[in-house]
């Protein structure tokens, strides 16, 4: 049981080697493409290993899982090499969020930031990233003038109902009682009955 555990451990920390880079001698050798590839390959060793007759249940439970996982999240896995400075890990990114935080906060003077957050959503990070980047105000400002007005308004369409969500979710949460009393009323409001379907 003991063996079977450390070799199931090996597996994660061998997907952890691929992703923190630490198998490069230089910097430059980590790309977006080289990571895929080693990712790839290792994705293909971990399926034949779960598939072989020879494992237990609780090996194909446990490492089919990760694959499952590791699988379904591919795609976005391996988009962050080729940038620099951006975060690779979990502890990278929280950091990275508590900065833009802690900036809006010394801005604003509140403690809180969600109605801030509330309003520009994922715009928040990306207008920070510009900001860091040297003479970033001005390519920012020459970028949005190549943006045609039709995209212009389908983002901002779309910015728009990803807002009312996340303001929805967050009534809901903090106000449940409120927002379904609000929703009866509207739905009083569209039936004109008054009476709520059973």
């Amino acid at each position: 049981m003991l063996a079977q555990i450390k070799s199931m451990r090996e597996w994660v920390v061998e997907v952890e080697h691929i992703f923190d880079g630490s198998w490069a001698s230089q910097a430059e050798e980590i790309t977006n493409g080289e990571v895929a590839r080693r990712f790839d390959v290792y994705l293909e060793r971990l399926s034949c290993f779960v598939e072989a007759p020879e494992r237990t249940t609780d090996e194909k439970l446990r490492l089919g899982h990760l694959l499952k996982v590791l699988t379904h999240l591919r795609p976005g896995l391996v988009h962050c090499y080729d940038i620099e400075g951006f975060p690779r890990t979990n502890n990278e990114m929280e950091r990275t969020i508590r900065a833009i935080k802690m900036h809006y906060r010394r801005i604003s003077g509140r403690k809180n930031w969600n109605n801030y957050l509330l309003r520009y959503g994922r715009c928040v990070a990306y207008q920070e990233w510009w900001l860091h980047q040297p003479d970033g105000e001005a390519q920012l400002h020459a970028r949005l003038r190549q943006v045609s007005s039709a995209s212009w308004r389908h983002v901002r369409l779309e910015t728009r109902q990803c807002h009312m969500e996340q303001l929805n979710r967050f009534r809901f949460r903090h106000r449940p009682l409120d927002y379904l009393a609000s929703l009866e009323m509207r739905w009083e409001q569209t039936t004109g009955t008054g009476v709520l379907p059973p």
